[in-house]
């Protein structure tokens, strides 16, 4: 196992440093810096903006080869990923915005993966039933939805209630409310703020997983081993769960591996539309703000996190899978 993580893991540090080494050369080519401090009052000199281009390390001057060895020598001796055009520094920046993502999308991945999956169980094992009609209707409907338009309407239907009730109970946008005292009072606060876009990414989420869920189940409800479980005795729903259900699982197993990561590094909708100031609303922010160190940096962790998904797909399969063993 261990010599195995190796080999993936070599192998994944290399194709990361490639995808982020050709991404730098990329901003770096096309992403100027230099013309919005041009743009700024009172308007400074030519010589003021390569001045202040320089000591943040983005000189305009240096030619893109050199401006690469330049930033590469600063992570590899000092994890120094470069600063950002107005001053801030990028690993800074970086850390806060992770841990604004994680707290935004962890409930509601979890929450997704639960429900979409428990749903698609109970839909296959009813069959054509009005459960089941009821059931891959909205997961049909929330699949072909935009996300931002789907989040849109949950925050339009938060805004209602706040109204009917005549109070603010749900928050629409935001993280925290500012200058919340420490104790009972801020959690509860910190709950309305992660209310609103939680039910959004799960109504949103779930979809896919009860689709697949219960099209891989029906696809393994009349194969020839559940029929032998059902002849010696066991119910269909029996069968569907000791049996069926963790075949039909595999596949579900690795694109959640996948997905995971997918819904970190492309969470941008989310975040821009409740407010929320994590890596996908930053990378976004990199490329209008001419930010080229962001830019790279927000590609080297949406690499990462989707090395790790390929590695955590082929757990997943061996976890779920006994004709699988990883060698």
């Amino acid at each position: 196992m261990l010599r195995y993580l190796a080999k993936r893991g070599v192998t994944y540090v290399f194709m990361i440093f490639l995808t982020t080494s050709a991404g730098y050369f990329l901003a770096v080519s096309s992403l100027q810096p230099a013309l919005l401090e041009q743009e700024r009052v009172p308007r400074p000199t030519p010589e003021q903006v390569a001045n202040s281009m320089r000591l943040k390390g983005l000189d305009p001057d240096l030619s893109p080869w050199e401006r690469y060895v330049e930033w590469l020598t600063g992570i590899v001796t000092r994890w120094d990923w470069g600063r950002s055009p107005n001053g801030a520094y990028i690993n800074a920046e970086f850390g806060d915005r992770v841990w604004i993502s994680t707290r935004l999308f962890l409930a509601s991945i979890v929450l997704t993966l639960v429900i979409g999956v428990a749903l698609g169980v109970y839909s296959a094992a009813r069959q054509y039933k009005f459960q089941d009609r009821v059931i891959t209707s909205y997961s049909y409907l929330a699949y072909i939805v935009p996300a931002p338009i789907a989040y849109f309407l949950v925050q339009l239907g938060a805004i209602n209630i706040n109204e009917t009730v005549g109070e603010r109970i749900f928050f629409v946008t935001g993280i925290s409310t500012p200058g919340m005292a420490p104790g009972w009072e801020q959690f509860v606060d910190m709950l309305a703020h992660y209310a609103v876009p939680t039910i959004a990414i799960t109504l949103v989420g779930w979809g896919s997983y009860q689709i697949a869920q219960r099209q891989y189940l029906l696809d393994n409800v009349n194969a020839d081993f559940v029929r032998t479980a059902r002849a010696k005795g066991l119910t269909r729903n029996q069968a569907i769960t000791r049996h069926a259900l963790r075949v039909s699982f595999i596949p579900v197993a690795q694109s959640i591996a996948f997905t995971i990561p997918a819904i970190f590094a492309g969470g941008f909708f989310a975040e821009k539309i409740f407010a929320w100031p994590g890596v996908g609303s930053w990378s976004i922010d990199a490329i209008s703000l001419q930010d080229v160190n962001a830019a790279t940096a927000t590609l080297a962790y949406g690499s990462v996190i989707f090395a790790l998904g390929a590695i955590l797909a082929d757990f997943a399969t061996t976890l779920v899978d006994p004709r699988v063993r990883v060698q």
